[in-house]
């Protein structure tokens, strides 16, 4: 069994607890809950012949004042990058989030995630999906519209970094 380091970073409150929270245990809950520090979930993937144990690290959302504790990301070997698709401040702020770990991790696959998809009319979601993958093409061609509300994109994301992490 494949042990692998997965990582979820963003702005506070971009929903990256509550897409795990969808992923490891199919919930989900209105309840806003603030992540202080981390928090790591265990989910075991079956990827074609190989099965992958995630360790999902849940990280503390980064604001201007208070960036992401970079210890957090020594390790990883994959990283799911979340913004809320309805603040494009946190649309904004990907790069940063990217450039980090890209200097702490380099070379590891990265997926966008834009939650909170239910919150938007499909064609706007699109548009601006489009225009986030033009963007950081030349990080990853996986950005995803999700939400962790009704389940949307969730297992999607999760599953295609699990493939890139399992070599398939």
């Amino acid at each position: 069994m494949l042990s692998k380091k997965v990582i979820l970073i963003g702005d506070f409150s971009t929903g990256k607890t509550s897409l795990i929270r969808r992923y490891v245990d199919n919930q989900f809950s209105d309840r806003y809950l603030s992540t202080i520090g981390v928090k790591i979930s265990r989910k075991k993937i079956d990827v074609k012949e190989e099965v992958l144990q995630a360790l999902i690290w849940d990280i503390e959302g980064g604001t201007k004042t208070k960036p992401v504790n970079k210890t957090y990301l020594i390790g990883a070997h994959g990283c799911i990058v979340v913004a809320d698709i309805t603040r494009e401040d946190t649309i904004g702020h990907i790069a940063l989030y990217l450039n980090e770990v890209q200097t702490i991790a380099p070379g590891i696959p990265f997926v966008i995630v834009l939650n909170k998809s239910d919150c938007l009319p499909e064609e706007e979601a699109s548009v601006i999906q489009a225009k986030v993958l033009q963007t950081y093409k030349s990080y990853t061609q996986s950005v995803y519209v999700a939400s962790a509300k009704s389940g949307e994109g969730v297992m999607t994301a999760f599953t295609r970094l699990a493939m890139e992490l399992a070599g398939q």
